[in-house]
């Protein structure tokens, strides 16, 4: 059985995402396998209610600051080096950005194809508004 092992310089990378794009996100895809996908995102402008169908979702804040508001919960702001966690079918949105770059490491388990995304009105977007993949 042969494992492949990689280093992500996270910082490096999350600086080249851009500063602007026509789609909420963009992402880079730092691994992509059946149990889990991990990836580094910046948020473009706010993100409405949604949730992913296929996968329990944990995001890192690397840097910024932006209120998240997930089901069941009261909005919240959070801030670099917090952790939030929740489970597929969570609805889930990011109503406000404070502060930009609004960067996060996000680990799917199991993996998130891009598709999966549904927005709770589906005139918000599509997942080819919502994301785009960078590599």
């Amino acid at each position: 059985m042969s494992t492949e092992s990689r280093f992500f310089p996270i910082a490096q990378l999350a600086a080249t995402l851009p500063e602007h794009a026509e789609t909420m996100l963009t992402d880079i895809r730092l691994t992509d396998e059946v149990a889990a996908s991990c990836r580094i995102f910046r948020v473009h402008r706010p993100a409405p209610a949604h949730y992913h169908t296929s996968c329990d979702e944990y995001l890192y804040v690397l840097t910024g600051r932006a209120e998240i508001a997930i089901q069941g919960l009261a909005p919240r702001e959070i801030r670099p080096g917090e952790l939030v966690f929740f489970k597929k079918n969570t609805v889930h949105a990011l109503p406000r950005i404070f502060e930009h770059p609004f960067t996060v490491l996000a680990i799917d388990t199991p993996r998130r194809p891009p598709e999966d995304v549904h927005f709770v009105n589906p005139e918000d977007g599509t997942p080819e508004s919502f994301i785009r993949t960078q590599y």
